[in-house]
């Protein structure tokens, strides 16, 4: 892989109204302004050499890669590993209840209930990322969520993850080239072998 875009999914019906979805088996389907954000996505990609759809196993993010991509002929893939974080007793609950809870756990520890840590999901963020990397494709589009894109991103930029993490705009394509993914993955495995918070 040489260049990827990355995306957040489009506006969802449950993102919208501020619930918790990291349960890739509830459905989730886009709002009608997810829907256009989606094709703006397409449009924006147009003059792009892409190759290789990449989604997370949630179905919005499947929407919007098939709502960007429709009549593209391109290969599709899911990988699970850059789906969203696992909220544990939180799940389809208000975001702000996770994030109060947040606010005062370590890195390493998991949300109540059989949730996931920051720790944990960093790693799985890193192994999805690497997954990407080895792929023979030239470019793809990446759609994930909120927090793997903030974290790959931070990363990026040789920065490890933080409690309190930039937000990632609705359908729009952030492009990195192989090394910034290679950065980002080395980044997050490091962080994650001796977290700071």
């Amino acid at each position: 892989m040489e260049k990827v875009f990355l995306s957040r999914h489009a506006e969802s019906e449950l993102s919208v109204q501020g619930i918790l979805n990291g349960d890739p088996r509830v459905p989730c389907g886009l709002t009608a302004l997810g829907s256009e954000q989606a094709r703006g996505l397409g449009q924006t990609l147009a003059s792009e050499p892409i190759e290789l759809a990449i989604t997370s196993d949630f179905e919005r993010c499947r929407l919007t890669a098939r709502i960007a991509l429709a009549g593209w002929d391109v290969r599709w893939l899911e990988l699970p590993e850059l789906g969203d974080i696992r909220n544990g007793s939180f799940e389809s609950g208000q975001i702000a209840n996770l994030l109060r809870w947040a606010d005062s756990a370590s890195a390493t520890e998991p949300a109540p209930g059989g949730g996931e840590s920051h720790v944990g999901a960093a790693r799985r963020f890193a192994a999805g990322v690497r997954a990407v990397l080895e792929r023979p494709e030239r470019a793809a589009l990446v759609i994930s969520h909120q927090l793997p894109l903030a974290y790959v991103l931070c990363a990026a930029k040789g920065r490890s993850p933080a409690p309190q993490i930039d937000s990632v705009p609705y359908a729009q394509p952030i492009v990195l080239e192989s090394e910034q993914l290679e950065c980002a993955v080395d980044t997050l495995e490091a962080w994650a072998r001796r977290p700071d918070w």
